[in-house]
Formats: structure tokens, C-alpha cells, sequence
């Protein structure tokens, strides 16, 4: 994970042309500089304009750490900063001249890196398990619960699990294949519930190795390996990947695809569970990508459609996006009040790094900047046609 310089509060007075650039920006979101209300942000260190329109979201996010401001509802700041139509206006002030050249050099600085398939693992998943456990449900789902008639977060894993179960037909004695399994929890939750049995893999050492102790004694293998690797005479009844194509690339999408035909059998259901962008990009926010999600990138409906394009049907496409919102809340409330049990391995860095990673994540879904879908496909069509669960 990388690491910030620590800095020190610098005040000046006189408002400089980055400061300017910043308030007219800010304008468009609904957001005031030093405002009244509890999204507005407030800005202990005047090097934080300058840092901002140099860098872009990458400089906001770093300032952000470095304690130059604060805002008492980050969530709330964030949902107004990045809802659609904000972006929009923020996009058309930014083709002025004084702002256009700042931008630019921002999105040159969000361009993907090549491919790591095991550097997110490093980087991101092996940052410690106490961290994960403390945050997430019992099962340590690391994905959107689903919390229509739950009302805990234990509760809303659960019924995101046995959705997904539901989806694709599971039945006792199926064999089923979770690319990027975490830590285990869909493949016990379908051996204990649906008595199925299940390989699982992942790109993270940390997660396997948790994984294998919680699953000792269910008929599921969880390895170290990328999917990619999978030997191809393997063959399974369904194929599941909840939360991991977030982390494969455009590049590489139709690939991915065409390894889950290889091993989903013919009659089988491949269902995918990823958020999703409002557009086509290649590249992630720049501060996401740096210190959250290496080589990370959301797909979208277009980019999915055409990995897709010949190799599966299409038999159904549901939108949970809005559940995110309160799964991100759920989690840094969890983190909050377990801070005290992890604060002797975890700085007070790390604790601005993970509330912003968390907040901003949770006003981007309520703003409805991303989506959440979970995509039933099929190799040869369902015959007579895909009941729809919900």
C-alpha cells in the first residue's frame, strides 16, 4: 500500500487563482467551501486547492489523508460531488481555459497500468485478516448484501447468498465454480444450505489461507489461483464470480468470459455479480487505483455485452446498486467501533485512507454514479425460458 508524506497545517491569506478555480467547481456540485452544512467541506490547509486542481481526484483523496480538510458527512459530500448531473456540470465548467489544462493532467494520471492479476491480492486483500473480520458480516461477504426484508447486516449477506443460490438452481450434489471467492462464503453457504459442492479461487494468500480453516470439513476447494489457470478439463455445473470482475480489465473481459464457457457445463448457469459504470471507461478513479484497487476498472453495460457477444444468452439482468449504499455505511460503522482492537497495527493514516475508500464508495452509489448488477447467462438459452428471482 502506498505511503503519504506527513505534512503540516500551512494558512495563507488572499485567495489565489487555484482557490477560485476550486469554489467555482464546488459551485456546480451544490457543495460551499467552508460552508455551514455537514457535507460542506472545510479546509484546514490552503495547499489544498492547488493540490487539488493539479491533481484531480487523486490530489483530493490525498489531501483528504494528509488531514488538509475534513467534511462531517464525507458520505453526504460525496453523493453530491458525484451524482450524474453534477459530473456533468463540473465536466462542462472544466472546458474553460483556466481549468482545462489541470484536468487533463488529471486524467492522464488515471490511465490503467498493465495487468497484475496478483498485485490487488498483495495490495488490497492481504492487507490483514483482522481488518476484514472486524468489518464485514459473520460470513465475511465482501460484496453488496442485499437487504430487501433484512434489517442486520449478518441478514442481508445471507439473502444476497441464497439469492444467488436461487438464480442459478441450485441442487444438492451440483458442483459449482467461485472465480474470486474471498473468503470462502458463497461455497459454504451453498454446501450448508443447498448441499452442493464447490471450487473456489482467488489471488489472495490471506484469503486462502482463512478460507481453508473456515471451510474445513465442507466439500469445497478454495486455491491460490488465477482463474485463467484453471485446468480446462475441469467442468462444472454453475460458475459464479461475486465482486471479482471489477479487477479484470477491459482487456481482458472477453477472455474471462470465454474461461467460464470452457468450464460452466452446457446446460449450466453462469451468474455475474460486479458493480458497474454509467459509461465505458479503461481506467479507475486515480486515487482508487492508487492506494485501494490496483489495475482496477468498472465495466459497463456495453463492455459486458460485447465480451459476452456469442458466448452466452443473456437471461437476466438485475440492478442492486441502490443496496450498496447502506452494505459501505454498515462497514465503516463496523470499522468505527472496532477502531480501538486494531488501532495498534493500523495508523491514524490508514484510518482517514479506509474512511475515505468507504464514504466515497457509499455517496457514489447513493448519487446512482455506479451500479451493482447481478447477470444470469446461459450458454444455449434456458428452454422455455429464465424465471426471474428476486
Amino acid at each position: 500500500m502506498p505511503t503519504l508524506e506527513p505534512t503540516r497545517p500551512v494558512r495563507h491569506r488572499g485567495t489565489s487563482p487555484a482557490h477560485c478555480v476550486v469554489l467555482e467547481l464546488a459551485a456546480h456540485t451544490g457543495l460551499t467551501i467552508d460552508g455551514p452544512n455537514p457535507w460542506d467541506p472545510q479546509v484546514h490547509d490552503d495547499r489544498f486547492y492547488r493540490r487539488v486542481v493539479r491533481g484531480g481526484s487523486l490530489g483530493l483523496g490525498e489531501s483528504y489523508v494528509d488531514g488538509w480538510w475534513d467534511a462531517e458527512r464525507l458520505d453526504e459530500t460525496f453523493c453530491r460531488l458525484l451524482r450524474p448531473d453534477a459530473r456533468a456540470a463540473v465536466r462542462r465548467a472544466i472546458r474553460s481555459p483556466r481549468v482545462l489544462l489541470p484536468a487533463i493532467a488529471a486524467a492522464l494520471a488515471g490511465r490503467a497500468r498493465p495487468s497484475k492479476a496478483f498485485e490487488v491480492g498483495e495490495r488490497h486483500y492481504d492487507l490483514g485478516n483482522d481488518l476484514f473480520e472486524a468489518m464485514l458480516d459473520r460470513r465475511m461477504v465482501y460484496t453488496c448484501a442485499y437487504w430487501g426484508g433484512a434489517d442486520t447486516l449478518d441478514a442481508a449477506q445471507e439473502a444476497k447468498l441464497d439469492l444467488v443460490c436461487r438464480k442459478i438452481g441450485l441442487r444438492p450434489g451440483d458442483r459449482v465454480l467461485d472465480v474470486g471467492c474471498g473468503w470462502g462464503s458463497f461455497l459454504a453457504f451453498a454446501a450448508e444450505r443447498y448441499g452442493a459442492h464447490g471450487v473456489g479461487v482467488t489471488v489472495s494468500e490471506e484469503q486462502v489461507a482463512l478460507a481453508r480453516e473456515r471451510l474445513a470439513g465442507l466439500p469445497v476447494e478454495v486455491r491460490l489461483q488465477d482463474y485463467r489457470d484453471i485446468d480446462p478439463s475441469e467442468s462444472f455445473d454453475h460458475v459464479v464470480s461475486l465482486g471479482m470482475f471489477e479487477h479484470v480489465g477491459v482487456e481482458s473481459y472477453r477472455t474471462f468470459m470465454r474461461v467460464v464457457a470452457r468450464h460452466l457445463k452446457d446446460d449450466g448457469l453462469f451468474l455475474l455479480h460486479t458493480i458497474g459504470g454509467n459509461h465505458s471507461v479503461r481506467s479507475t478513479d486515480p486515487w482508487i487505483g492508487k492506494y485501494i484497487f490496483p489495475n482496477s476498472m468498472l465495466p459497463s453495460i456495453r463492455q459486458i455485452g460485447r465480451a459476452t457477444e456469442g458466448l452466452f444468452v443473456v437471461e437476466d439482468w438485475h440492478n442492486l446498486g441502490a443496496h450498496y449504499d447502506r452494505t459501505l455505511m454498515a462497514w465503516h460503522e463496523n470499522v468505527e467501533r472496532a477502531w480501538p482492537s486494531l488501532q495498534d497495527r493500523y495508523d491514524e493514516r490508514f484510518r482517514r485512507m479506509w474512511t475515505y475508500y468507504l464514504l466515497q464508495c457509499a455517496g457514489l452509489f447513493r448519487a446512482r454514479g455506479a451500479q451493482l448488477w447481478q447477470v444470469v447467462l446461459s450458454k444455449n438459452g434456458v428452454p422455455g425460458g429464465f424465471a426471474s428471482v428476486r
